[in-house]
């Protein structure tokens, strides 16, 4: 599938991932392939993984210290390379307007990277998702699946893709 097809076409990866680990190691994975401007959505209900995914990746990325929720803070920056990523969790959110007084308008200038935890909170603010991945409980493992949503979003999955099947993973 090339980047060059028409944006209704999406790209999807299912995968089923074996503990906290697992899913760290799955986020270093699609790390290598993040660069600004780049808006991802991380969606699954309560304790699926959503903070260890992106826990890995911002070990992907290079950071090395504590990496929390941003349940009750909202947004949490990091600065761990050549760009921020701005760690989203909406799940408190009262309204989509809301976004505004947390800075959307500069969170979103094309210099960093988001990833956002409950978008559909935001839903009629959030720009939409270059990618979107979906965590769901299975028993002691998460099922996860991974959606390029625009040109360069189905261009990371297929990268992440490619090199999840070069490491038998897929």
């Amino acid at each position: 599938m090339s980047i060059s097809e028409p944006s209704s076409i999406r790209l999807h990866t299912d995968l089923i991932l074996q503990g906290a680990e697992a899913q760290e190691a799955f986020g270093q994975c699609l790390a290598a392939y993040l660069a600004p401007p780049l808006m991802i959505y991380l969606e699954g209900d309560l304790g699926a993984g959503k903070t260890t995914l992106a826990r890995g990746i911002l070990r992907g990325l290079g950071h090395q210290g504590a990496v929390v929720s941003p349940s009750y803070t909202l947004v949490e920056t990091y600065r761990p390379g050549d760009f921020a990523l701005h760690h989203l969790d909406l799940y408190r959110l009262g309204h989509a307007e809301e976004l505004e007084y947390l800075g959307l308008e500069d969170l979103c200038d094309g210099s960093g990277v988001l990833l956002v935890e409950w978008p559909e909170r935001g839903a009629g603010v959030l720009p939409a998702a270059d990618v979107r991945i979906r965590i769901d409980h299975r028993k002691q493992a998460r099922a996860l699946g991974l959606l390029g949503e625009s040109a360069v979003g189905r261009q990371i999955a297929e990268q992440v893709q490619a090199a999840l099947m070069s490491e038998k993973l897929l």
